[in-house]
């Protein structure tokens, strides 16, 4: 679990957060900071991923590790992807590895709208690239890292078991988006948001208003995407045709992330304390909940 103002990263081991690393170079300003974190785990060995905003850019970078659970350390940092727009706000920051092994991650739009749009900027898009940080063959754009474009703020990343990739969007002012992710296509933005049937541009399979949603995280289990939303203050689960239903409304105030859990449960990541919350006693918490079959 990571830590945006202070960089640091910890091992929830029993309940108890273990300190691992704190990563360095971590400018935190607004909405930047320690964005997001995945592992791997291959024949070179078990590698901690961290996308951040930096002095001058947003990156990634990644550190080895080792130790048993409880007892982790980080080696030292080692470039992965560097260049990317950064801003008070619209840094996106989610990295995950897919099913192919290749190394996925959210840029936001870095308040420029006109970034999401040119294959000039790596902003406003989702990146492809391999665990050492170089663009695949069979990335959409020759020699880019760009597998999308067209996104003001994606958020969350994840994939049903048929590969499908699903993103969750923060929205401007009207319709926040989980979309349907597909390598080269163009999800509209700043020349659209939410639904709107124009040529050459994908809609979402699913929109909510801005007040309802301001979606982070998402996780899939089966046939369903769940969605962590902020603003919205509720989790909310998303069938693969659309149709959505909202959970633990303002039960737990603002939700960061989900993430499939052990068995047929979730962990949920509460953000009261990030400025713009109203903290409650405790917070911010770690909560894991149970999955039960619909109807």
């Amino acid at each position: 679990m990571s830590e945006r103002d202070t960089g640091a990263v910890v091992e929830i081991v029993d309940g108890r957060a273990v300190p691992v690393t704190t990563v360095p170079g971590v400018s935190a300003l607004g909405e930047g900071g320690l964005l997001g974190i995945t592992t791997s785990e291959g024949a070179s060995g078990t590698w901690l991923y961290a996308m951040f905003t930096g002095a001058d850019d947003n990156r990634v970078v990644r550190m080895p590790l080792s130790g048993a659970p409880g007892a982790r350390s980080a080696g030292a940092v080692t470039e992965v992807l560097t260049g990317l727009p950064k801003a008070s706000n619209h840094n996106g920051g989610r990295i995950k590895f897919g099913p192919d092994g290749m190394l996925y991650v959210t840029a936001g739009d870095a308040s420029d709208g006109a970034n999401a749009q040119t294959l000039d900027s790596l902003g406003g898009k989702i990146l492809r690239v391999t665990a050492e940080g170089a663009v695949p063959a069979d990335n959409p754009f020759p020699g880019s890292p760009v597998w999308s474009l067209g996104h003001r703020n994606p958020q969350g990343i994840a994939w049903a078991a048929d590969g499908t990739m699903w993103a969750a969007e923060f929205g401007q002012n009207t319709w926040d988006e989980i979309n349907r992710i597909t390598p080269g296509a163009n999800y509209g933005w700043p020349l659209s948001e939410g639904v709107t049937g124009s040529a050459g541009l994908v809609d979402p399979v699913q929109q909510w208003a801005t007040d309802d949603a301001s979606p982070s995280g998402i996780a899939v289990v089966g046939e369903t995407v769940f969605m962590a939303g902020l603003g919205g203050e509720r989790l909310w689960s998303i069938r693969f045709d659309g149709s959505a239903q909202e959970h633990y409304t303002g039960q737990f105030g603002r939700i960061r992330d989900v993430v499939r859990g052990p068995g047929s449960s979730l962990y949920l990541l509460t953000n009261n304390t990030d400025g713009r919350g109203e903290p409650r006693a405790g917070d911010d918490v770690l909560y894991r909940v149970e999955l039960v079959p619909a109807g």
